[in-house]
């Protein structure tokens, strides 16, 4: 896309701190780190979210992430690590190109990625089943 931002950065027209790059995928660090050595995986091609993305690109990212997850944490000596991936405002989504982030964990480093745990009731479960064709 013309104006993405993230299309400019993966395809090299904007300056970026790049950990990796092929002809798929540019990694970069974040410019607003959620911990140190907070990373983003991002596509070449434009898709704006996880639904618009060829499968076989989700699964090169995937596998991309595993790769870049252990690189990082050998390089960094993290704690753990997560690797999120949000889709659309409400989910977190800021930047409309798809893109993943890997976020080395510290002990004590006060990163903000957990929710309460709810319960599952008989009816959402039944329901949520239904729908799905269960």
């Amino acid at each position: 896309m013309e104006n993405c931002i993230f299309c400019k950065i993966a395809n090299g027209e904007i300056p970026s701190a790049t950990l990796y790059e092929d002809g798929e995928f540019r990694v970069i660090l974040d410019l607003g780190p959620a911990s140190k050595g907070h990373a983003l995986i991002l596509p070449k091609k434009h898709a704006a979210d996880i639904y618009e993305l060829p499968e076989e690109t989700a699964g090169k990212a995937m596998i991309l992430a595993k790769h870049m997850a252990k690189k990082l944490t050998d390089a960094l000596h993290c704690d753990g690590f997560n690797i999120v991936q949000n889709n659309g405002e409400v989910a977190g989504q800021t930047v409309f190109h798809f893109h993943m982030h890997l976020i080395p964990r510290y002990k004590g480093d006060q990163v903000g990625l957990t929710w309460k745990p709810g319960t599952l009731s008989d009816e959402d479960r039944d329901d949520i089943l239904a729908r799905m064709g269960r």
